[in-house]
C-alpha cells in the first residue's frame, strides 16, 4: 500500500536556485518537487511537494495533515525559528514529522541556532543540501512500514 506524504516547504523556498546558491544550490524549486517525486515512488510514498510564504496556510495544511494522519516533511525554513503557531500545528501531528534543512542551521548565524519546531518533531535532518529531503523521505518510509 502507498503512503501519501506531505513535503512542506516554507518561505523564500519557492526561490531555490536564484536564492543564495552559495547557501541552498543551484536546483531551482521545479527540481526539488521532481526529486522527491522520484525518491518518493522508489519508496512506495505518493509525494505531494507545497511551498508557501503564507504562515497561515502552512498552518492550515499542518492541520489537515493532522486530521488525515498524513506523514510531513517540513522545511520551515525562516518560520523554524520563531512561529510557535507553527510549533504548535506540528504538536498535533499523528504521524511522523521530519524537520529538514538544505543548510545546517546551526553551522550559520546564532539566530538560526534555535529550531520551536524541533522538540515536537520525530527527527530533524539539517545539512546536506537536496540530499536532506531525501534522507528525510527514507526516514518516513521506515517509519510507517
Amino acid at each position: 500500500m502507498t503512503t501519501r506524504v506531505l513535503v512542506l516547504n516554507g518561505p523564500n523556498l519557492g526561490r531555490l536556485g536564484s536564492r543564495e546558491p552559495d547557501v541552498y544550490g543551484d536546483t531551482s524549486y521545479a527540481g526539488l518537487v521532481e526529486r522527491c517525486g522520484k525518491v518518493g515512488a522508489s519508496l512506495d510514498l505518493e509525494v505531494e511537494v507545497r511551498q508557501t510564504d503564507d504562515e497561515a496556510e502552512l498552518v492550515h495544511w499542518l492541520h489537515t495533515a493532522a486530521d488525515d494522519a498524513t506523514p510531513v516533511v517540513l522545511n520551515p525554513a525562516a518560520f523554524t525559528h520563531y512561529s510557535y503557531a507553527l510549533r504548535d500545528a506540528c504538536a498535533q501531528l499523528r504521524a511522523p514529522l521530519i524537520e529538514v534543512h538544505i543548510s545546517n542551521p546551526a553551522a550559520r548565524e546564532e539566530f538560526r541556532h534555535t529550531s520551536v519546531v524541533a522538540g515536537v518533531a520525530t527527527g530533524t535532518i539539517a545539512g546536506f543540501g537536496l540530499a536532506s529531503y531525501d534522507l528525510a523521505l527514507r526516514a518516513v518510509a521506515t517509519l510507517v512500514a
